[in-house]
């Protein structure tokens, strides 16, 4: 089970037999446990949530830029969508800033909202990865529909990531640190080999590192 899970209703927990849906903002999810200090497994994130429940859909949500030749976000996204996930991307937005600087905006609130609303008649519980309070509504629908809806965030952070409102209207707030120990992406050293890895030896492991070059997240 979760690791000390602080939820505001102690009646509101994982039941083995109730259908579940997780809904990752993919930006808000990197931006936060980067700024907790690790990177996510999301194999091992989809272990911990099977063993929650029924998953029924695991959905991550992200914007591309278009213009770019290549994307420092399409590796993970390949991944994602060889591995469990419903992958949702929507074209980004780039401009520059007052100071100059390079900036890209790709909001995908409107995409997880339809998503949870649609697949709500299907799910007991959906575990919504985000923190901005423009989703507050959205939450606030899915529980008139019948759902019981988790947030995930942080507030260990200085700001915390998460909007008062968003926290508030959620059944249960789910601290991401505490979900740390069982979701961190763990690399061994790579032993010296003198011949190449055979087929059978090289598995398919999460990406390392989505961005190899420093690149600012859709906001």
């Amino acid at each position: 089970m979760f690791p000390e899970i602080r939820a505001k209703d102690p009646d509101v927990h994982f039941d083995p037999q109730e259908r579940l849906g997780i809904f990752i903002d993919g930006a808000h999810l990197y931006a936060a446990s980067r700024n907790l200090g690790f990177d996510v497994d999301y194999k091992g994130l989809l272990g911990v949530f099977r063993r929650q429940a029924r998953l029924v859909r695991a959905a991550y949500y992200t914007a591309l830029l278009d213009s770019d030749e290549y994307s420092p976000l399409r590796p993970l996204v390949d991944w994602l969508g060889y591995n469990g996930y419903a992958v949702v991307t929507k074209p980004a937005r780039e401009f520059t800033d007052a100071s100059g600087r390079r900036r890209v905006r790709g909001n995908i609130e409107v995409e997880m909202t339809v998503d949870v609303l649609t697949l709500a008649p299907r799910l007991d519980h959906a575990v919504i990865f985000a923190g901005d309070g423009d989703l507050r509504r959205m939450v606030e629908a899915a529980q008139q529909l019948g759902l019981r809806v988790s947030v995930v965030s942080t507030i260990r952070t200085q700001p915390g990531m998460i909007a008062d409102e968003l926290r508030r209207q959620a059944d249960q707030f789910i601290e991401l640190g505490d979900l740390a120990p069982d979701i961190t992406r763990r690399s061994a050293e790579p032993r010296p080999r003198t011949l190449p890895l055979r087929p059978s030896e090289r598995g398919r492991p999460t990406p390392a590192e989505p961005f190899r070059e420093p690149v600012d997240l859709p906001e």
